[in-house]
Parts: structure tokens; C-alpha cells; sequence
């Protein structure tokens, strides 16, 4: 430190002062800076908001390719209620095979696929058991009728009995008025007793009431001869029914065909036992036929019998509505009403449209992907300077395989975003490149 230095820390006396350097006063800095940073920092974010409120375009955003989305106009149009169905050709009408009773195949006559004709013999069967099942119940059925027919013989000859009866009692009764007619014109003359004469009168009371117990019994009897003549015939009929009913089972092991109609599912071999009940096969109607198909569970409510369907130019009709669902499906049998086109055949699928409700007048947009992600309850919808694609909530109605019935939040002109929203579910803008 050089000399001038340490004199001016020392003083002029040549002692220090305690402190004098640091008891200056010190200016305080101004606080308006701070207040102008605060103001503007203020300002900055409330400009900013109101941006955001201006432009509607709060939350996330991501930048998107134009060419990459699909963007429709919101148009008006009629709607039309249908849903495009996948249709199989099927028999209009099939009837089943089953073996009445169990057997051992004997003989085929046909080949599976083959046309028959109503009454046509496919295949024959053979069961020993059933054959003396059958031959025991025509014994006892021809028994108990045998029985019945002595029964009735028993009644008819007890009938006759009592009309015999009767006319000797009426012919005694005859006998015994004239006798004693002529007996009281003798007893005046006293050409007979009077013991002789009361004999005579008598026996004519006795005829008399011997007729009315025989008239009474006749009748019992008659009553109870119809009732139990009625009964035999009721069990006669029931009996021989019961034989026929044997009869017929035994014709069955001769499988013939019930309709005329082409033979499928029809592989048994010669020699081969089967079982009682056992399918043997199918015979389909000839060229008549309906279609089978399978719906989304979604319209299962809104599907009825009769409800109106269109392939090509033919027109069909719901004719049965299976309620089993499965997979998410339902099935359901569609007729055709007029005619039947030309050149169809079994297996066969074509595409038809089944009608849910009447045309009319609507708000549409295009179909797209984007349903399956939103559920029809938001959209983007694109700004007037098509710059960007902003989040809109909507209220959609039906939909078919080409448009979308809008119910609110969109007005005709405008355009929207159809394609899938995989990628922007979390997104409320799209920034379109």
C-alpha cells in the first residue's frame, strides 16, 4: 500500500476512524420496474386467454396431413332406413328322415343327392324283435275282440230272451181276460164255481204283474246293454287303432320318401345298425327357396315378421326371427313374395337390404369409421379458412351402410371429419397441413 493510500485511511491526524467507510448512505433501487414487469406479465396471460376463448381452440392439438383424413359436407337428403344384410340360399322347405325304430339296413335303393319323387323307396330295414312284437299284439288284439264279440252275442241273446218273455206273458194275459170274460157269465148260471173263477181272475193278476216286473227288467237291461255296447265298440276302435298304429311302425322299416324333393345327408351302408330315432337324411324342396341370414344383435329390437327386404329387383319378407344370439348375431329366414329369381341355387350368398322404416326427409352426413370411435356423440368439424378441425359435440339418429342421420349440432354446408379417430381420441383440435 503506498503512503498517499494510508493516509487517507488514517486520517490526517494520522489515526483511523472506525466505520467510515461503511456508514455511507446507500440509494435504494426504484421499484417501478418491477411493477411494469408484473403488469406486463398480467397483460400477457390475459391477452393470451382471451386468444384461446377467441379462437375456440383450447386443449390439445396435433398437426394432421389433409390428404390423409377423409372430409365430408354436411348435406340434406332422404334417409333411408335399411341395413345391407349377407344372405345365404337355403331351402324354402326341408323334411327330416329319422328311423321310426332301429334296425339293420337290408337294401338301398337310392344314392345321396338323388331327386325323388313322393312314396319312393330309399331304403329298407330289418328288426326281428319289433316283427314278433307286432305278431304277439295282433294275438292278443284278435283275443280280446273274440271276447268282445261273445259279450255282445251274451247281451243280443239276453234281449231276445225277454221279448219272448213277454209275448208269452202278453198271450197268457189275452188267454186268461177271455176266460174269465165267459167264467162270470157262467157263474150267474152257475155253470162254474166260484173257486174256479177266482182262480182264473188269479192268475190273470199274476201275468199282469209278472208282465210289469218283466217290462221294468227289459228296460234295466236295455240301458245297461247300450252302455256296455258302447264301451266295447270305444275299446274295438282303440284296439284295432293300436294294431294299426304296430302295423304301420313295421311298414316304416321301409323308408320311402314323404315328398318329392332331392335326398342329402343320406351315408349308410348295408348292414349297418341304427338306432331308433337316428337321423338317415334330409329331402329339400326343388327349386324353392328362401334365404338365411345373420344380424347384428343391435337391430334385434327392430326387426319384426313381415318386415320388407329387397334383393335386386325381387322383393322378400321376413318370415321367422330365430332369438338365439350368438357371436352378436341373431338369425332370421326371409321369403320371397312375388317370384323367385331365375339360376339361384343352394349355398349360394348374395347381398340384400332389409328395410327398417320409412324413407324421409334429413340432415346428412357420409358413414365413416369415426362412429366406432366417438359412438356418434362428438365430431370435428372443419373452420370456415379450413385450417383447422375443432371438436364438436353431436346428437346423431340412424344410420345405414352410406349415411348418418344428424339429429343436432351441425348444419347443412358445413364439413366434418368421417375418417377413424384411432389417433385423436384425446385430441380437441386437428391442425390441418
Amino acid at each position: 500500500m503506498t503512503e498517499q493510500s494510508l493516509q487517507k485511511a488514517t486520517g490526517a491526524n494520522g489515526q483511523g476512524k472506525s466505520g467510515s467507510g461503511m456508514d455511507r448512505k446507500i440509494a435504494k433501487p426504484s421499484l417501478a420496474w418491477k411493477k411494469y414487469s408484473i403488469a406486463f406479465i398480467v397483460l400477457a396471460a390475459l391477452a393470451y386467454v382471451a386468444y384461446l376463448q377467441f379462437s375456440g381452440n383450447s386443449g390439445k392439438a396435433i398437426k394432421v396431413d389433409s390428404q390423409r383424413i377423409a372430409i365430408s359436407a354436411v348435406s340434406s337428403g332422404i334417409f333411408e332406413d335399411f341395413i345391407p344384410i349377407r344372405a345365404r340360399v337355403t331351402p324354402a322347405k326341408t323334411v327330416y328322415l329319422d328311423a321310426i325304430e332301429g334296425g339293420r339296413v337290408e337294401r338301398i335303393l337310392v344314392e345321396d343327392g338323388t331327386s325323388l319323387k313322393a312314396g319312393d323307396l330309399i331304403v329298407e330295414l330289418s328288426n326281428a324283435s319289433l316283427q314278433l312284437s307286432v305278431l304277439g299284439n295282433e294275438a292278443r288284439v284278435a283275443e280280446q275282440l273274440n271276447n268282445m264279440r261273445s259279450i255282445e252275442l251274451s247281451l243280443e241273446q239276453n234281449r231276445l230272451q225277454h221279448k219272448r218273455n213277454l209275448a208269452d206273458i202278453n198271450y197268457q194275459i189275452k188267454l186268461l181276460t177271455r176266460q174269465l170274460s165267459r167264467e162270470d157269465e157262467l157263474l150267474k148260471t152257475g155253470a162254474v164255481s166260484a173257486s174256479a173263477y177266482a182262480d182264473t181272475a188269479d192268475t190273470l193278476a199274476w201275468y199282469k204283474e209278472r208282465k210289469i216286473l218283466t217290462l221294468e227288467s227289459q228296460a234295466s237291461d236295455k240301458a245297461l246293454q247300450e252302455s256296455q255296447l258302447a264301451f266295447l265298440k270305444d275299446t274295438a276302435v282303440r284296439l284295432e287303432s293300436n294294431l294299426a298304429i304296430s302295423r304301420q311302425n313295421l311298414a316304416n322299416m321301409n323308408v320311402r320318401a314323404p315328398v318329392d324333393g332331392k335326398l342329402s345327408g343320406f351315408d349308410f351302408e348295408v348292414g349297418q345298425s341304427i338306432d331308433k330315432g337316428e337321423r338317415l337324411g334330409q329331402i329339400d324342396t326343388p327349386n324353392d327357396f328362401k334365404l338365411t341370414a345373420l344380424i347384428d344383435e343391435f337391430y334385434l329390437s327392430r326387426v319384426d315378421i313381415d318386415q320388407q327386404a329387397s334383393f335386386e329387383e325381387y322383393q322378400l319378407s321376413v318370415s321367422k326371427i330365430y332369438p338365439q344370439v350368438a357371436n352378436g348375431q341373431f338369425e332370421v329366414d326371409l321369403k320371397f313374395t312375388d317370384q323367385q329369381p331365375n339360376g339361384i341355387r343352394r349355398g349360394q350368398t348374395v347381398q340384400t337390404k332389409l328395410t327398417l322404416g320409412d324413407a324421409s326427409p334429413a340432415l346428412l352426413i357420409p358413414n365413416g369409421a369415426f362412429y366406432q370411435d366417438t359412438g356418434g356423440n362428438w365430431i370435428f368439424v372443419v373452420t370456415p379458412d379450413e385450417t383447422e378441425a375443432v371438436r364438436r359435440p353431436v346428437r346423431l339418429g340412424r344410420r345405414n351402410s352410406r349415411f348418418i342421420e344428424v339429429l343436432d349440432g351441425l348444419e347443412e354446408g358445413e364439413r366434418v371429419v368421417t375418417s377413424p379417430y384411432t389417433s385423436y381420441q384425446d385430441m380437441q383440435r386437428l391442425k390441418l397441413n
